[in-house]
Order: structure tokens, then sequence, then C-alpha cells
């Protein structure tokens, strides 16, 4: 199983559910970080947090934590 978290810069994945914490899942959710959707990491913080990833065309930053909550699957083409 990989999250979010383990995509390298430029790698793109699908968002395939997310993990038991419920408050995070929600969060995300609601800022467009729905299951399907298209996620590639955009940009890393200096020291390795907080990450910019783009979402169906939008970016957010998380922090690395957030973004363990996050299950994926790979994309066929990165």
């Amino acid at each position: 199983m990989r999250y979010l978290s383990d995509l390298k810069l430029g790698e793109s994945a699908y968002i395939q559910g997310f993990t038991e914490n419920n408050s995070i899942s929600l969060k995300l959710l609601e800022m467009g970080c729905l299951p399907e959707s298209k996620v590639c990491l955009y940009q890393v913080a200096p020291l390795g947090c907080p990450i910019c990833i783009e979402v169906e065309g939008t970016f957010i930053s998380l922090r690395r934590k957030e973004a363990k909550e996050v299950i994926i699957k790979p994309s066929e083409k990165n």
C-alpha cells in the first residue's frame, strides 16, 4: 500500500481512499482530494515539510503527516 507521502517530486497517482483518521480525511475531501482524482507532487519545502500537491488543477499545501492519511494507486503514466 502506498501513501501520498511516498510520492517523489513530479510523480503522479490516483487517490484510492483514506486511512481511519476521520478528521484529516474530511478536511482533505473538503479541499477536493476525492477518490479517483489524479494527484501530483508539485513541490517540497527545503526541510521536506510541507509539500505542495496538485489535485485536478488545484494546488494544496499539506503536512507530511496529513499526506500519510491518503492511500494512492499508481498512475499509468507519470
